[in-house]
């Protein structure tokens, strides 16, 4: 079966977690992911400059590590990044700031990347959000 997760919620809420939990769960069961889309306060899911305090797990280093490994399609709503100050190289020159904290493997692109990963998957799964 075809996955596509969507995440809105932020590292330090309980739903971050289980979309990574569930996102394990679907290649530990043969399955395959065809995008991960970072939407509203989950792209902070992708930002370097998160920074975990020492009792809690770090999320968006597992989340980094989780798409590096698996070489999965990890997408980052651009204008909920723009939002958040969640920037890549191009877009912090873009906007004249001094530091980008989004790299690769993620990368920023618009909306129509979960339209397009709801369009080729099985199954539409989201996370957290209003």
């Amino acid at each position: 079966m075809k996955f596509a997760i969507a995440l809105f919620a932020a590292p330090h809420q309980p739903s971050s977690r289980r979309a990574l939990r569930f996102a394990q769960a679907v290649i530990a069961q043969g399955h395959e992911i065809v995008r991960l889309f970072f939407y509203q306060d989950g792209v902070y899911n992708a930002s370097s400059a998160v920074v975990s305090g020492q009792d809690e797990i770090d999320l968006p280093s597992q989340w980094r590590e989780f798409v590096d490994q698996h070489q999965l399609d990890g997408v980052v709503c651009i204008a909920a990044a723009l939002r958040r100050g969640a920037l890549n190289d191009e877009e912090a020159a873009r906007y004249s700031r001094t530091a980008a904290s989004v790299q690769a493997p993620w990368q920023l692109s618009g909306l129509g990347q979960l339209h397009e990963a709801n369009q080729i998957a099985d199954r539409l799964i989201c996370f957290g959000g209003a």
